[in-house]
């Protein structure tokens, strides 16, 4: 079949790989197609940062061209136009980690996930935007501005994989990289109609971590338009690492078939939490449609609110992610001036960090513990929870976070988000998937909680929701979107 190079930017990142190793598409052609289209959409929507020189990337696609030539191929990636997310180094491309205090600093080397990346053949174009040090899910920063959601730039892109999201929304990448501590590789792919996978803790070494001990809540992963994408690049970025004393180590069981995993599963509807969770209008009601799609593919659902005290997860989260992200943040208050250029949401964190006490830390270590022994018990009846990606829609690019939902106020920065915290805390796999779009046309998705370690198990559910909501009237939501409004 013949595929014209704007055409290969629409493809599954598979079926792309398999159109250039099987020479029906040159690496030069997705090179130009994937400039000339970031040339025309990125100013409107800021996802790529940090482009480097044309000339320079289509010499590169030249010479991976030479090798599939002379048949040498460095990995499914081979060509590939990849862009990394500004909080990891790549040998060469700036980071800024969306901070002033960073805004000039260009990377000596590759962090391991990126080094896998490149080594599979990628071609490494430029970062995706970011929130300053990744704090909080929405998608600005003093460096680069804002990143703009992919179904309209009046709204935020979320975050604060923000940038690889919408990137990926509007065919600017074929796959991306992302990482997750609160939400941020299901936030972003609910508010841009793709698909995000946090793994479980370890699944992706982090050799190096100053917090390695005393947090284990943030973790690298991949993010896709379609789930069998994902679940190649998570293969690519994942096993052991002898610097990471507690990376997993062993294949990813089911990934060689997800399609075939959602059958005869059963799934527990968390919803809000019983009230708990403020939603915003409509949230629910547009994530209920994934229960239909969930009946399409074979999955019994079954409505459930987890008998544990929700706000005792709150103070266990905010003690725990203040406590790991001060290792970085402690140091930068000793100097006045950088202390100056953080934003509000580090600082916020850096004040609750001095706060905490030992017995803080022992409290949310023991809440942590209980919380994981329920839902090992809910993983007893249910192969997979279910619940929202986000609380909101995509809101105002230019508001600082949502302060209000639902008549509730937010005490900070990032309790809008709560509704992830459940997952993160104990390491738990989870796959972001589309669910439907509001009545104004902004999509929300649902986060897929698989059973510990149960990575390819919690991929072949998404699969098979994926392939059962193609069928159905959610389709749209693969591949290009449309930019509904602009402003």
């Amino acid at each position: 079949m013949t595929i014209s190079a704007s055409q290969s930017l629409d493809l599954p990142a598979l079926g792309l790989s398999a159109a250039l190793h099987e020479r029906r598409l040159t690496c030069t052609q997705v090179m130009e197609a994937a400039l000339e289209r970031i040339d025309a959409v990125n100013p409107a929507h800021n996802a790529i940062v940090s482009l480097r020189p044309r000339e320079e990337l289509l010499a590169e696609a030249g010479r991976a061209d030479a090798e599939l030539a002379d048949g040498r191929s460095r990995g499914w990636l081979h060509g590939f136009p990849f862009a990394i997310k500004d909080l990891s180094e790549a040998a060469g491309l700036p980071c800024t980690w969306g901070s002033l205090l960073y805004k000039d600093h260009v990377s000596t080397r590759d962090e391991l996930h990126v080094a896998r990346i490149r080594a599979a053949g990628a071609i490494l174009i430029g970062k995706t935007n970011t929130p300053e040090m990744g704090f909080g899910s929405h998608t600005t920063n003093r460096v680069f501005g804002p990143a703009r959601n992919a179904f309209d730039t009046t709204r935020s892109a979320g975050g604060s994989s923000g940038g690889a999201a919408v990137a990926l929304s509007l065919g600017l990448l074929p796959v991306a990289d992302g990482s997750d501590m609160m939400g941020s590789l299901r936030n972003p792919a609910a508010f841009n109609g793709v698909y995000g996978f946090r793994p479980s803790y370890g699944r992706i070494p982090n050799p190096g971590a100053k917090d390695l001990y005393f947090s284990q809540l943030a973790t690298s992963g991949p993010m896709g338009r379609t789930v069998a994408d994902m679940a190649a690049l998570l293969d690519t970025m994942s096993g052991a690492d002898r610097f990471d004393p507690l990376c997993l180590d062993g294949p990813l069981a089911a990934l060689k078939d997800c399609a075939a995993g959602g059958q005869r599963a059963r799934v527990a509807w968390l919803g809000d939490l019983g009230g708990y969770l403020p939603m915003e209008p409509g949230i629910l009601e547009t994530c209920d449609q994934g229960r239909a799609i969930f009946a399409a593919a074979g999955v019994e659902v079954e409505d459930l609110v987890p008998e544990f005290d929700m706000a005792d997860l709150w103070f266990s989260w905010t003690v725990l992610r203040s406590f790991s992200t001060g290792f970085r943040l402690l140091p930068l208050a000793e100097d006045a001036e950088k202390l100056a250029m953080l934003g509000p949401q580090a600082l916020w964190e850096l004040e609750n960090r001095r706060r905490i006490t030992l017995d803080d830390v022992a409290r949310a270590t023991d809440i942590r513990s209980r919380w994981f022994e329920c839902l090992v018990r809910l993983f007893d009846r249910f192969d997979a929870l279910v619940l929202p990606s986000a609380q909101v829609f995509p809101f105002d690019v230019h508001a600082r976070w949502p302060e209000e939902i639902a008549g509730r106020r937010m005490d900070t920065y990032h309790r809008w988000m709560e509704v992830v915290i459940a997952a993160s805390l104990v390491g738990l796999p989870v796959a972001a998937v589309p669910a439907g779009l509001s009545a104004e046309g902004l999509p929300m998705g649902v986060q897929i909680i698989g059973r510990p370690r149960a990575d390819g198990e919690t991929l072949a559910l998404a699969a098979a929701y994926e392939a059962a909501g193609r069928k159905g009237p959610f389709s749209g939501l693969d591949g290009k979107v449309p930019v509904l409004k602009q402003d």
